[in-house]
């Protein structure tokens, strides 16, 4: 074998060597790239679950309370003991809306803020910082459940998740409501 011919084996050795390890660099990288997405895919999934279980957390309360202050459902507990599990679902639902704040995209962010806000006015009137009527109250209900469904269309769209919540697809919902006392 001549010279030449050695120097073209050596060269196209050193050649497939040298695409292999791009190769392999490109898919190492790749692959750490779509974990690196998955496990942040997985930490805002889970922001986002806690965050809605948390606001879902205070209505119950609210609801809770304010049942219980108009008369609606016998009391259980003392006005100030559900305070008190009010003001501490609130301190964690404000860690939640924090964790959406620090993982979320800027419309899940949005909605986290129309989330928070519509379901504080439900505080608000549960705890008599402000009055207004039952249907009042019903109609905050309402929108605090809208915020919700836009809340999770927006976290869906952020996690690449297809489908709606809402939607043609989807009939209109109320409030799921007792009906009518009849006052004897």
């Amino acid at each position: 074998m001549g010279t030449g011919a050695q120097f073209v084996t050596i060269a196209a050795v050193l050649l497939g060597a040298l695409t292999t390890h791009v190769t392999n660099s490109l898919m190492e990288r790749r692959r750490m790239k779509y974990q690196l997405m998955t496990r942040w895919d997985d930490k805002k999934l889970d922001a986002y679950d806690g965050y809605v279980d948390r606001v879902r957390a205070c209505i119950f309360l609210a609801v809770q309370l304010y049942e219980t202050t108009e008369g609606l459902r016998e009391r259980e507990q003392t006005d100030a003991e559900i305070l008190a599990e009010m003001k501490e679902a609130g301190r964690l639902r404000g860690r939640a809306f924090e964790r959406v704040m620090l993982l979320g995209g800027d419309d899940v962010i949005e909605a986290a803020h129309d989330l928070s806000s519509a379901s504080v006015k439900i505080d608000w009137q549960a705890n008599g910082k402000v009055t207004g009527t039952l249907e009042e109250w019903r109609d905050l209900h309402r929108a605090v459940f809208r915020s919700i469904n836009a809340f999770h269309e927006a976290a869906r769209a952020d996690l690449g998740v297809s489908g709606n919540v809402t939607g043609e697809q989807h009939p209109h919902r109320d409030l799921l409501l007792p009906p009518p006392r009849t006052d004897a």
